[in-house]
């Protein structure tokens, strides 16, 4: 009688492989990248580098990001005067918060419920419950806040206002705006190190990113760029990304149609990788091999290999992406 049944478990085996296997491959890791032209978020499979679906959602969405266990999707429907809230399960809108007027770009704290919104028009930061769409607090900061960012260990929000020209530190136990730092011309996007101890700042006409100590709130180290053959005035900072062993700092530059690799240790520009025109933000693949673009004019996004340090592939999406994330 055992004999039957090992012969039934050996069967088992393959099948219990197959299936496995299979289930691997439906959760291929995904890009979601928002494409402010078409209100509409493409998506793309990063095993085979091609779009798999196209979503409509609100006028002009720009900022987005997942909820800390992937269920949800947060976006900034800008034009609508909204954040709308995707359940990724179904890639249907569940409902919109109260985000103030103009949202450009956000924040979800490490709680997964309060997220920080920039209101552009507003000269606001908006604090919204996720859970209960809430409005926690509204707080006045410079003219045309932009970027945002809460410290990993969750005690800190800033916020950059274009015109103002400045950072603003939010302490986010009292929702009170607590110092600011006078930065270069047009702050753009902000981006905490994984210890919380360090700030980086781009500015986009500037031309500069500033690297900031988030205990004294002071300026340690200024990062400029020159790329052969490409005058100053279009070398503009946008988003920046940071690679979690520490090792390099990823600067999108605008129109200069490159991304700067600088070392994270001696805050120097390493090197220079040609992407697509108008390279806005970025995000890494699951295991930190590849970084994508979203390049705005010409409407695609950029595959950089990381140990070769070269764009190595172009994917088409909407008109003029503007912010990428990835699920693993």
């Amino acid at each position: 009688m055992k004999y039957p049944s090992l012969l039934k478990r050996c069967h088992l085996l393959p099948l219990t492989a197959a299936m496995l296997l299979a289930g691997q491959t439906a959760l291929a890791a995904q890009a979601y990248v928002s494409n402010e032209k078409d209100d509409t978020i493409s998506i793309i499979d990063l095993e085979t580098l091609e779009v798999t679906e196209t979503l409509n959602v609100g006028e002009r969405p720009r900022g987005i990001l997942f909820s800390k266990d992937y269920s949800k999707l947060y976006i900034c429907a800008s034009d609508s005067d909204t954040v709308q809230v995707m359940d990724l399960a179904t890639k249907e809108i569940i409902k919109e918060l109260p985000s103030g007027e103009d949202p450009e770009q956000f924040a979800l704290h490490p709680n997964n419920r309060h997220l920080y919104i920039s209101n552009e028009d507003d000269a606001l930061v908006t604090i919204v419950d996720t859970e209960t769409s809430e409005v926690l607090a509204q707080i006045d900061v410079g003219v045309e806040p932009e970027g945002m960012a809460v410290s990993p260990d969750g005690k800190i929000a800033v916020n950059t206002s274009e015109t103002t020209n400045m950072v603003h530190w939010i302490d986010t136990s009292t929702y009170q705006l607590v110092d600011n730092t006078l930065v270069d011309q047009r702050p753009r996007h902000v981006e905490f190190s994984k210890d919380s101890k360090i700030l980086w700042a781009s500015s986009e006409i500037g031309g500069t990113v500033s690297v900031i100590d988030v205990e004294t709130r002071q300026i340690f180290q200024k990062l400029t760029f020159e790329i052969k053959g490409i005058h100053p005035d279009k070398i503009q900072p946008v988003g920046v990304k940071l690679s979690d062993d520490g090792r390099y700092a990823f600067v999108a530059l605008g129109p200069a149609n490159h991304v700067a690799v600088v070392n994270a240790k001696t805050y120097k520009v390493e090197d220079y990788v040609l992407v697509g025109r108008r390279v806005w933000h970025m995000d890494f693949n699951e295991d930190q091999t590849q970084l994508l673009t979203t390049n705005g004019i010409s409407g695609d996004v950029s595959i950089i290999d990381l140990d070769r340090m070269k764009a190595v592939k172009s994917i088409k999406v909407g008109r003029y992406p503007w912010g990428v994330i990835v699920k693993p």
